[in-house]
């Protein structure tokens, strides 16, 4: 069954762009979309890679043309444009595939909005240090470590998770082959697969409050953030 359309989705920092890589490796069938972005790549990012890298001026053009099928400015007036073509979505249903987005939750909830047919899958840090962690380590790999800039990322994230009840499903990303078989599980059973695959799938649902899942909002409702699933 071709022409389903995932979102994954998580804050920054929380590995959902390792996750997708993988899932892409395991499962046929999915086209990626390739996001525009007006940020400067990073490390050995290559034009139409990781994302389509244009100018400021160009990515409001094409707001103003329409092209996009969602967009976001993130973290505020001097932030950057993130965004995914409309066109994407079409090219994915001719060529007889499914379509996978790996977008920021802001672009999310806009396209949730406006197919809410789409299967919503929302990437969980496991908690706030391990989330601090990994921002840090980023942070440090891109020689950016303004303290200004990862506490406004931590709060975002905070902000962030309260969308989570909006998703259909949600995993939490403390080990990698364990989440990585929990995003397969969702795609195949969202194909119709049910053997080997429908009861993990089911485990994943937002709705479920598997254990995993309430542990990891409780550690961020410790500082404050309260989510309820």
């Amino acid at each position: 069954m071709a022409g389903i359309l995932f979102i994954i989705s998580a804050p920054s920092g929380s590995g959902k762009s390792t996750l997708v890589s993988q899932l892409r490796s395991l499962v046929e069938g999915l086209e990626f979309s390739i996001s525009y972005t007006t940020r400067q790549p990073r490390g050995s990012e290559e034009d139409g890679r990781e994302y389509h890298f244009t100018t400021r001026a160009e990515f409001e053009r094409m707001i103003a043309a329409g092209e996009f099928l969602e967009w976001a400015l993130v973290f505020g007036p001097g932030g950057n444009y993130y965004g995914t073509a409309a066109a994407a979505l079409d090219h994915a249903r001719h060529a007889g595939k499914d379509l996978l987005l790996d977008i920021d939750v802001q672009g999310a909830v806009q396209v949730m909005q406006k197919l809410p047919q789409a299967v919503s899958i929302f990437i969980v840090p496991p908690s706030p240090e391990v989330l601090e962690r990994r921002l840090r380590n980023r942070s440090e790999a891109e020689h950016v470590t303004s303290e200004a800039d990862l506490a406004q990322r931590l709060s975002e994230a905070r902000k962030e998770l309260d969308k989570i009840r909006d998703f259909k499903y949600a995993l939490v990303n403390d080990e990698l082959d364990v989440a990585v078989g929990e995003l397969r599980a969702i795609v195949l059973a969202e194909r119709g697969v049910q053997d080997g695959v429908s009861a993990l799938a089911a485990s994943c649902r937002t709705d479920a409050g598997s254990a995993r899942l309430l542990n990891a909002l409780a550690s961020f409702e410790k500082q404050g953030v309260g989510h309820r699933v």
